[in-house]
């Protein structure tokens, strides 16, 4: 090869390492820009963010899940709806009072939640009975008082079953469900949902980035606990409250 070619062939690459450095070094620079403490930023202004400080939004059929309309009775014999809560972060769960299973335990978790946010006048809890022909407002009351249900923002509702079953499985997408050959007579999933203040069922995700779309309101402090003796999905709930509160 002649002389001449072999240096014009040097320079070349001489000049085309100049560019990938300068372009890499201004790459970093630019993404350096863009994440600051995880979080995405886009001309200095927080856009989005990132997956670990994000509770996700429950979505079907492309579209972001709301809790629908409703309007029942609670333990006072007050008329309660879907608005009474708007601003408010909620859990909710179905549930009935002569349950012999999983019940219970629903309920002293729920109390732990309520504690935990008893100076909170924007939480709130939702817990619909699915036996309203035997849960009366009576019943739900004396229940509430032997659980030590103290939030003013509590409410346990009655209404029709037909319309609190509709609720169930077409707003939440939980089990509810009258069957004489489940303990007690109906058969429930024992799950508890979390909603923002703006009406939507929100949830962290799992390790591949889905949403666990329901915390687990049966698990006992025998089937796993965290340093304080709690259940890990309490816990859990209580983090993903605190954090729809600070939005």
């Amino acid at each position: 090869m002649p002389q001449g070619a072999s240096n014009k062939k040097k320079y070349t690459y001489v000049w085309v390492s100049a560019v990938i450095l300068v372009f890499g070094i201004f790459t970093v620079v630019e993404v350096s820009k863009r994440f600051k403490d995880d979080t995405v930023v886009d001309n200095g202004r927080m856009m989005i963010t990132s997956a670990k400080d994000e509770l996700a939004f429950v979505v079907s059929n492309g579209e972001k899940r709301k809790v629908p309309d409703f309007s029942f009775i609670n333990q006072d014999s007050v008329m309660i709806t879907n608005t009474d809560y708007l601003g408010k972060v909620y859990v909710v769960d179905f549930f009935f009072t002569t349950c012999p299973t999983i019940c219970p335990t629903m309920t002293t978790n729920l109390v732990a939640i309520q504690d935990a946010f008893e100076d909170k006048e924007e939480f709130g809890l939702l817990s619909f009975t699915i036996n309203p022909r035997y849960d009366t407002p009576k019943v739900l009351r004396q229940y509430a008082q032997k659980y030590g249900v103290n939030h003013p923002h509590w409410n346990f509702l009655t209404g029709e079953q037909e319309d609190i079953y509709t609720l169930s499985r077409e707003g939440f997408y939980v089990l509810a469900n009258e069957n004489e050959e489940a303990p007690g007579g109906f058969e429930h999933s024992g799950m508890f949902a979390l909603v923002d203040k703006q009406g939507y069922i929100r949830s962290r995700v799992d390790e591949n980035g889905n949403p666990i779309i329901y915390y687990r309101g049966t698990i006992t402090e025998a089937q796993g606990v965290n340093e304080e003796g709690e259940p890990q999905q309490i816990t859990m709930l209580k983090e993903d409250i605190k954090r729809l509160l600070a939005e």
